[in-house]
């Protein structure tokens, strides 16, 4: 499932002004610069190498990482996945100067998208309890907070 190349339908520029992100898929040649991104978002952390989870998710018919672009600068990001049963969304960045125009909102959208096309009827993501923010946005776009608990447990050692 590829994702079109095209404006962003949606995205306004707070001056008023059609932003021009573009949206296409990830390709190996982006690690450097969407590792980056995702440092600045402050998404990375010790025990995921971002590096190890863009080829691991590139390397699956079942996942994808969906790129914004501006004048061909990767500024936003979301990566969707799918096990059978449920899509999930993980990695929605958007380049710390460019947010407030709509491109995460756009991400998700695309990200929905990919796993609607994948057959998933229902979609769920992770959000730290502490990032009171994030959980406002995703509310905004029609996210509700889970019943569930969820548990976890590692099959390798993570490293430091």
């Amino acid at each position: 499932m590829g994702l079109a190349h095209g404006p962003a339908d949606g995205n306004r520029a707070e001056d008023g002004v059609n932003a021009p992100l573009l949206l296409r898929d990830c390709v190996p040649e982006d690690s450097d610069a969407v590792a980056a991104l995702w440092t600045a978002c402050g998404l990375v952390v010790p025990w995921n190498d971002p590096f190890a989870d863009i080829a691991l998710a590139l390397s699956k018919p079942n996942a994808t990482i969906l790129l914004g672009t501006l004048d061909g600068r990767i500024v936003a990001s979301a990566m969707a996945g799918q096990e059978g049963h449920r899509g999930w969304i993980y990695y929605v960045a958007v380049d710390p100067a460019q947010q407030g125009h709509g491109y995460g909102r756009r991400m998700v959208e695309a990200a929905e998208a990919w796993l609607r096309e994948a057959g998933m009827p229902k979609v769920q993501l992770l959000v730290r309890e502490t990032n009171q923010r994030v959980l406002a946005f995703y509310e905004t776009l029609g996210y509700a907070r889970s019943p569930a608990t969820m548990m976890q447990k590692w099959l390798t050692k993570p490293s430091p």
